[in-house]
């Protein structure tokens, strides 16, 4: 009985609570029908519910005053929203602006910075250039009455001044005979379209050649001053000179070409060659602007439109020494050439600015980003100055942007000896006081890129790395490592004894070990290095770790962080850094 009657006061208390939720239920439907109607009565818009024919009133009717189209205008008129609401997102953008704003200030300041590092170099090859190779020839023929101080007949230096000399006198003797006149008249016979085609493919080779060309004078440099102790692993001098004369001389007949075509546009009656050739500048917008770009790559790219810039210019320098002597010198002709000269000038100005504005926006890259472009380049300056300074600074221009001053220099002495004639004691005066104005600029333009380009190193925190030892050794002594670490292999015997004492090359070979501490340096930090350096070979070095089962002091020897001037110092423009 007792059972039975606990069960039914069970039963009747849940009961009870069924009905308690069954009224917080109504309560609540109650409510939201109340807001609903409170709703409708503020006019503001809801779903709207169509009444089922066979609902038998589920539905409820809407008021079709509240359907109208004015109703709809005003509400569409009168709404507003919150730009605060979103402020990261609004301020972003607007910092975008910002910096395309002052993309065309940094980018011009790089510009020139660069213009006046290729003019330095362009210079040497006039001014210096011959005085050095003098003096190492003084130097062998004076060998004899002074006898031999060193193991050397040449310092290296020397022996590329040299060769640099003789691939001068080699390739002008062999320019001698191109006719600059029937060039211009077979292409000037040439359609508009054809020339259109010939000129884009000439600037594809003129890339393609600069891109071989520092390789080839530098495996004939190296080839020349190579310490004779080592093993020999090369095909000879002579062969590597007569590579690099064939080079300097197609590669000035192209540069010829290309001016000579350009001197077509500007002596065509309607211009049409000069404005498409122009417009073909804004092409390079389409196929760089919507890619993907790194720093290091947006490096690249603008040390070619450095080097661009400028071999532009001596083009232009070109053309109009070519248009001035077939008018006899007059000064009303070159005004004549000037508007089409500033048209050049604008178009390859605008579209470096347009370019560089909107791979910034697009890749979310900082217009602070430049100076520390100009940071690097100062830093290859103020390195080649030093008294350990592994490489010339004309060779760490060609380098860097891709520029080759020989074949440039080479076609301008070839225009301007063809063009102005030298004759009489007054005019040998006259090139001589040109000559000495020329040393004069060139020294003058040193200094002041000498001093700016400290200010700039000193300005990123570089001074540190000016006393590091050349980084082809660091980089040579580290692949070497690294190389030697991944055919290292332990034997099934080794393996106890390796977990037992903690694998490390150390404890296996201490001799290696101590020449690695010795001969690996630790590269100093500055703030600079979160721009100029690129990722870690962290993931290189677990795989090596893993490998060879290094842990503990074998991190210590770990391979150091590429830096982007230890990469791009020995890189050729034009080459992907991915």
């Amino acid at each position: 009985m007792a059972d039975s009657l606990s069960s039914g006061l069970g039963e009747e208390k849940e009961k009870e609570k069924e009905k308690e939720e069954d009224s917080e239920r109504q309560g609540k439907t109650e409510q939201t029908r109340q807001t609903d109607k409170s709703k409708e009565k503020d006019g503001v818009p809801e779903t709207l519910r169509i009444n089922d024919k066979n609902g038998g009133g589920k539905g409820k009717k809407r008021n079709l005053s509240d359907l109208s189209l004015v109703r709809f205008i005003t509400t569409e008129l009168t709404r507003g929203y919150f730009l605060e609401h979103n402020e990261a997102k609004y301020t972003e953008r607007r910092e975008r602006v910002y910096t395309c704003l002052r993309i065309p200030k940094e980018l011009e300041k790089l510009m020139t910075f660069g213009f006046f590092l290729c003019l330095d170099a362009f210079l040497y090859v006039f001014t210096l250039l011959p005085l050095r190779v003098i003096l190492a020839l003084l130097r062998l023929l004076t060998l004899p009455c002074c006898g031999l101080s060193g193991s050397r007949l040449l310092q290296p230096a020397q022996v590329c001044d040299v060769l640099k000399g003789f691939i001068m006198v080699l390739c002008y003797s062999m320019m001698s005979y191109v006719d600059y006149s029937m060039m211009y008249h077979l292409i000037r016979g040439q359609s508009v379209i054809k020339l259109y085609i010939i000129y884009n493919m000439l600037e594809v080779a003129d890339r393609l050649f600069s891109s071989f060309g520092q390789d080839i004078l530098d495996a004939l440099y190296w080839t020349a001053t190579e310490p004779k102790e080592k093993k020999r692993a090369h095909i000879g001098v002579i062969p590597h000179f007569l590579m690099a004369v064939l080079y300097v001389f197609l590669h000035a007949i192209l540069i010829m070409v290309q001016a000579t075509t350009l001197n077509v546009a500007f002596n065509s009656h309607n211009k049409s060659l000069l404005t498409i050739m122009m417009s073909n500048n804004f092409v390079e917008i389409k196929g760089s602007v919507f890619k993907k770009f790194e720093k290091n790559n947006l490096f690249q790219m603008s040390n070619s439109d450095i080097k661009e810039r400028f071999t532009n210019y001596i083009l232009l320098l070109i053309v109009c020494l070519r248009n001035m002597e077939q008018f006899s010198w007059n000064p009303d002709h070159l005004w004549v050439l000037f508007p089409d000269v500033v048209m050049v000038i604008a178009s390859e100005v605008a579209v470096d600015v347009v370019k560089h504005a909107f791979i910034t926006k697009f890749n979310d890259i900082s217009a602070d980003v430049y100076g520390e472009y100009r940071a690097s380049l100062a830093f290859d300056l103020v390195s080649s100055r030093q008294k350990n300074a592994y490489t010339d600074y004309s060779d760490s221009v060609s380098r860097r942007m891709g520029f080759i001053p020989l074949p440039l220099a080479l076609l301008l002495i070839r225009v301007v000896t063809s063009s102005v004639k030298i004759q009489g004691s007054l005019s040998f005066m006259c090139v001589l006081l040109f000559y000495l104005g020329m040393i004069t600029l060139k020294v003058l333009n040193s200094i002041v890129l000498l001093g700016t380009s400290c200010v700039f190193v000193k300005q990123a925190n570089m001074e540190e790395k000016l006393f590091d030892p050349p980084p082809s050794v660091v980089s040579s002594r580290a692949n070497s490592r690294a190389h030697r670490n991944k055919h290292v292999h332990i034997t099934p015997q080794q393996e106890p004894t390796a977990q037992k004492g903690g694998i490390s090359l150390a404890s296996d070979n201490p001799q290696p070990a101590s020449m690695a501490e010795t001969f690996v340096p630790t590269i100093p930090k500055s703030d600079s290095d979160t721009f100029l350096t690129t990722p870690d070979e962290e993931d290189d070095d677990k795989i090596i770790n893993a490998n060879t089962g290094l842990e503990g002091d074998g991190l210590e020897h770990r391979t150091p962080k590429k830096d982007l001037l230890e990469i791009d110092r020995f890189t050729i423009c034009g080459n992907r850094i991915d």
